[in-house]
């Protein structure tokens, strides 16, 4: 172990009592309440739709409500609880917890570690990263705790995870960091996954390192039981925090929109594009938006995102994400093999609409195979029954050798290639030409823009040595 890693080696606690009394009288326990349907009439009242539902209709059980079709009575309003956690971020009252923990209440309480209660308003809300924010009034300062940096929380740290699991009332367990960026179904997701026991009523509970600094938002758990089985993810603060100061400062997020559909740089594509760098996000499609009127085109790689390296289309999105709607940033591009910086003013993804356009579509009746396909242009007509614009022009892929390269990069009947190595292709000439040059500059594979279904996609396709292309 060099001295750095020295630094910040961490030393197995011999207790974690006094960091849990340091921080608990920031935790509090969250009780919704909110208005639910529920049988007019006596019996077991289950969801509808539900498998013992089902079982009791089937068995002909007493007490079920039926409605004169066989379906359930009406049902009259009837109030249901639910429980989560949370924590206070100011000594005036501002709470984080989950937005699936209040989503739909009627009434919000909190209680302290102390025993008192207050009613709690929504300040605003996340669904995209599952945070609320919430504020309670009070004539006295209300302990709280601050975010700390989750990109320094490194595989192997403790951390300390504090809630109301179960409606058991204030709990803590400890464990460590078990792994980081893991990404669950959301577009902004950034999980730290950990091994302390976390339960339902967790929910929006804070994960705090040795330091009592909150690094994530207990949101989810894996397990076949419904329980807690080591498998626990907590959004990360890096990512709270920043929607909490826009929810705190506007009621509402406001998102950075650059405007471009993007995908993943492969080795593949790389080589296609002579590309030195590793990384990078591929744009594909430009629609009408901040990213067109500041000149970003189809092909572009983009390497850095104000004056941050980009690695792939996820940490774009996330840097895009965290910037402010309205700030204009450095955007760093290879084009063509040559590097260029372009400013962008960013809209708001929370209002960006925008629409693709196209040019003249041309005909060409002549089929030909190549590269394992076979291949006829575009019509107007075959565009619109293969969910592309009328107006896109390209190559049409017919049929698919099993056996070729078109197959194992995914290419199938019915995609459309509008791009051979970053050049527009019309014809089956011309992508046999832009295929002829890059055999003659000595290239392993090309770079191929397609549509499919009306989503751009870019392929990189190995040329085979042995392969010449058809007249």
């Amino acid at each position: 172990m060099d001295a750095a890693q020295a630094d910040t080696a961490q030393v197995m606690p011999g207790s974690f009592a006094d960091l849990t009394e340091q921080v608990s009288p920031a935790v509090v326990n969250i009780t919704t309440t909110s208005v639910v349907s529920q049988p007019t009439r006596g019996g077991p009242a289950f969801p509808e739709g539900s498998p013992f539902s089902d079982l009791f209709r089937e068995f002909g059980f007493p007490g079920m409500p039926e409605g004169p079709e066989g379906g359930p009575m009406q049902r009259a309003p009837q109030r249901s609880n639910a429980l989560g956690s949370g924590f206070v971020i100011s000594a005036d009252g501002y709470i984080v917890t989950n937005n699936h923990v209040i989503d739909g209440a009627d009434q919000i309480e909190i209680e302290f570690y102390s025993g008192e209660t207050l009613p709690a308003e929504v300040v605003g809300t996340d669904p995209n990263t599952d945070v609320a924010l919430l504020k309670v009034e009070s004539d006295k300062a209300i302990p709280f705790v601050g975010f700390g940096n989750s990109d320094d929380a490194r595989v192997g740290d403790w951390v300390l995870a504090l809630g109301n699991p179960l409606g058991q009332g204030f709990s803590a367990s400890s464990g460590i960091v078990s792994a980081r960026n893991r990404e669950l179904s959301g577009t902004y997701d950034d999980y730290l996954q950990t091994d302390a026991a976390i339960n339902r009523g967790n929910s929006g509970g804070p994960l705090f390192n040795l330091n009592g600094e909150v690094i994530g938002v207990n949101t989810a758990i894996l397990s076949p039981n419904g329980g807690s089985i080591g498998i626990g993810f907590s959004m990360a603060s890096n990512v709270v925090s920043q929607v909490v100061d826009q929810l705190r400062e506007f009621g509402e997020t406001r998102r950075g929109w650059l405007g471009v559909m993007i995908q993943d740089v492969t080795p593949e594509m790389a080589e296609a594009m002579n590309l030195d760098a590793e990384g990078g996000a591929m744009i594909t499609d430009v629609p009408e938006g901040p990213a067109r009127d500041a000149g970003l085109e189809t092909g572009d790689v983009i390497v850095a995102f104000d004056g941050q390296p980009v690695e792939d289309t996820r940490g774009l999105v996330r840097r895009v994400a965290e910037a402010p709607s309205g700030d204009t940033v450095q955007v760093e591009i290879v084009r063509e093999g040559e590097s260029q910086i372009i400013d962008v003013t960013l809209g708001r993804r929370e209002t960006a609409q925008g629409e693709g356009g196209g040019g003249t579509a041309t005909e060409e009746p002549t089929e030909t195979d190549l590269l394992g396909m076979s291949l006829t242009p575009l019509t107007p007509e075959m565009a619109q029954e293969l969910g592309v614009s009328r107006d896109t022009r390209g190559v049409a892929i017919t049929d698919v050798d099993p056996e070729g390269a078109a197959a194992d990069k995914g290419l199938a009947p019915g995609d459309v290639i509008t791009d051979v190595n970053q050049q527009k292709v019309t014809t089956i000439k011309e992508l046999q030409d832009r295929v002829a040059e890059a055999r003659d500059a000595g290239r392993k594979s090309v770079l191929m823009l397609i549509r499919r279904g009306g989503e751009p996609l870019f392929v990189a396709l190995t040329l085979s040595e042995d392969e010449e292309p058809a007249e």
